[in-house]
């Protein structure tokens, strides 16, 4: 197996951390600051990175993407991690289901996200079903060849900025072994339909300036146009192009654990205690050493589940592995920063606060570490169940 990288994906590396260091870093702090980023100063990010070539990577050449494969954006989404994601989202990386669209979808929507003329969002969690996506109460009843879709979503990421969005929602009920479960289906709802408000969200301490929101359905009609994929097919869709979202926070957890250890680890150098650097005593050297051996372990496991997926091997469990584990070790080596550092590591002064907060979600979203040692018991205990 080599594990070097090719020319192509050290060229990605290289760029988007050049990227991020020289048009992202700059603005961190007064986004940290006013909690806001400006419109203007988002596209401002945005045109730069189609000057570079980078917008939509994630998306099909055949759909004007870069059509980077799994690997390759989750190298690209790694470096990505080390910035802001306030800033991070005008980057340009289009939900990929949008690749789902049927020929008139891909012209309204697809085409223009593709090309930075829209802003897609995307919407499955409800205020009493988070994990529980069968459990959604927000719904879609079927009035002639319209759907009338009524219900709440929350913690909407991103859709202040969005022109439409991608709403999973109920439509109807079906025998399971395990009794009555919830049919899905997704729908594509444009900013501005009657019937549907986009609400301001909640104050979180991670990711500030990365907003959160509320989506209100009251007695909001659709056209059956307006439906992606299938009547009831909704989860099916959802498990083909999204469960490997699961990589992406994975890997952004390991670009931001890399820079909390380029941060601390000259200070080890540079800080004297006692007459000497504090690297030099056991009680700092052994938490640099577990730092960077957690770090690397969590970069090597999240590249080869990317690795499985692109060579369509099982990857389910290993993509969950990933996710689980960078996202805790996330949370212990901005931990341990702060520790080194001490008092300072605490203030606004330096981004290490700012890392450890923002380090607190990534635990919860795209699924929570609960969930992901779930998929993982329950991929080694199926193959021994009678």
């Amino acid at each position: 197996m080599d594990f070097a990288l090719t020319d192509e994906q050290q060229m990605i590396v290289d760029t988007v951390r050049s990227f991020v260091e020289n048009e992202l870093y700059p603005h961190e702090e007064e986004v940290e600051r006013t909690g806001v980023v400006p419109r203007e100063l988002g596209d401002e990010i945005a045109q730069k990175v189609r000057d570079i070539g980078f917008f939509a990577p994630n998306i099909s050449t055949e759909f004007g993407g870069g059509g980077l494969n799994t690997l390759e954006f989750t190298l690209l989404e790694r470096e990505l991690g080390r910035a802001s994601m306030a800033l991070t989202v005008f980057f340009g990386r289009p939900s990929g289901i949008l690749e789902a669209c049927d020929e008139a979808q891909r012209e309204k929507y697809l085409l223009p996200v593709v090309r930075g003329e829209k802003v897609d969002a995307l919407a499955m969690t409800e205020p009493d079903a988070g994990s529980d996506v069968r459990g959604m109460k927000c719904s879609a009843v079927q009035d002639g060849t319209d759907w009338i879709l009524n219900g709440t979503k929350h913690f909407i990421s991103h859709a202040d900025l969005a022109d439409f969005v991608i709403v999973f929602v109920a439509t109807g009920e079906e025998e399971s072994p395990r009794g009555i479960r919830k049919k899905i289906s997704c729908f594509l709802v444009d900013r501005g339909t009657p019937g549907f408000e986009i609400r301001e969200g909640y104050n979180s301490v991670s990711h500030r300036g990365y907003h959160n929101c509320i989506l209100n359905f009251d007695n909001c009609r659709l056209p059956r146009e307006q439906m992606l994929g299938e009547p009831h097919r909704g989860f099916d869709l959802a498990n083909e192009w999204l469960f490997a979202t699961r990589l992406t926070v994975a890997a952004m957890a390991v670009g931001r654990a890399r820079r909390a250890m380029e941060i601390v680890l000259p200070y080890t150098v540079e800080r004297r205690q006692f007459g000497q650097a504090i690297g030099k005593f056991q009680g700092v050297s052994f938490k640099l050493a577990d730092m960077v051996t957690e770090i690397d372990a969590a970069d090597w496991l999240t590249l080869s589940a990317a690795w499985r997926y692109d060579n369509k091997l099982p990857s389910n469990r290993e993509i969950a592995s990933a996710k689980l584990y960078a996202t805790e070790m996330l949370a212990r080596v901005t931990d341990e920063s702060l520790q080194i550092f001490g008092g300072m590591g605490l203030m606004s002064d330096l981004p290490l606060e700012r890392l450890w907060r923002d380090a607190r979600v990534e635990r919860i979203w795209e699924g929570t570490s609960e969930i992901q040692r779930h998929i993982i018991s329950r991929e080694l205990l199926r193959p021994l169940e009678k």
